[in-house]
């Protein structure tokens, strides 16, 4: 059972971290900091479980350098877009119950233990493995991943900026291979990720691998892809165009329009 004790404390800060934010935030009623808060528990826990580890080897390295560099990036762009639209509608009923808010942020400690929990169980390996084929190969689908999200997220940033959009739905660029390509990027992100640090997993760290599947599920089944699409056809339900887009393109995975 090496390596549990290293792993569990990273998972009991990640809870932690939520909980005192908590405080402030429901004081406030606010969620302004909820995604900053979650972007820097992922890079807090990250680096502080790499230097409690008992060995520093490249993939350890390369495995926080790749949760660092998606968490400075989407933190940034959710941190950048809660100031500019100045509330997150999907709190609005969540942040005057003390329940319901801190179960909320009590989720998302959840959602940052399971998602990292790859890259956290083999910075904490206690025994090194050298680096093969799968690594690479996870850092050209984490690599792709990001970039795909990246470019995804600002043309939807771009189009929502345009006043002659005001009330439509985007259809462009990679919005029009996919209803949702950030997800697909994310998805791809943490799955490269999981390769990456499969070579050093044993034992019970094997189960962390299952990451990819928990976020894919959390956007396509229960917080994303559900929510959104809702709302979406509340907006333009009745909208023949938007019914066409929505019936003839897929939900995550790109395919030609």
């Amino acid at each position: 059972m090496a390596g549990i004790p290293v792993f569990a404390g990273a998972v009991v800060a990640a809870f932690a971290i939520q909980w005192v934010a908590f405080v402030p935030a429901y004081r406030l009623r606010s969620e302004r900091f909820f995604d900053l808060v979650g972007s820097l528990t992922f890079l807090s826990v990250t680096w502080a479980l790499f230097y409690l580890a008992s060995t520093q080897d490249r993939r350890a390295w390369l495995l926080a350098g790749m949760v660092t560099l998606w968490a400075l990036r989407l933190g940034a762009f959710l941190v950048a877009r809660i100031r500019r639209e100045g509330t997150d509608q999907r709190f609005d009923p969540l942040k005057e119950r003390f329940s319901a808010f801190l179960m909320v942020w009590t989720l998302q400690g959840l959602w940052v233990s399971v998602t990292a929990g790859a890259a956290w169980a083999a910075i904490g390996a206690e025994s090194p493995a050298p680096l093969g084929a799968w690594a690479g190969a996870g850092v050209v689908v984490w690599a792709f991943g990001l970039v795909w999200e990246a470019v995804a997220d600002e043309q939807k940033r771009r189009f929502r900026k345009d006043p002659d959009n005001e009330g439509r739905f985007i259809q462009s660029g990679l919005w029009r291979w996919s209803r949702h390509p950030n997800y697909f990027g994310e998805i791809l992100v943490w799955a490269g990720v999981a390769l990456t640090a499969a070579g050093a997993l044993r034992g019970w760290a094997l189960l962390t691998l299952t990451s990819p599947l928990f976020v894919a599920v959390l956007l396509t089944r229960i917080s994303g892809i559900p929510i959104l699409d809702r709302r979406a056809e509340e907006r333009w339900g009745n909208d023949p165009e938007y019914r066409k887009y929505r019936d003839h393109t897929p939900a995550v995975i790109p395919w030609r329009p």
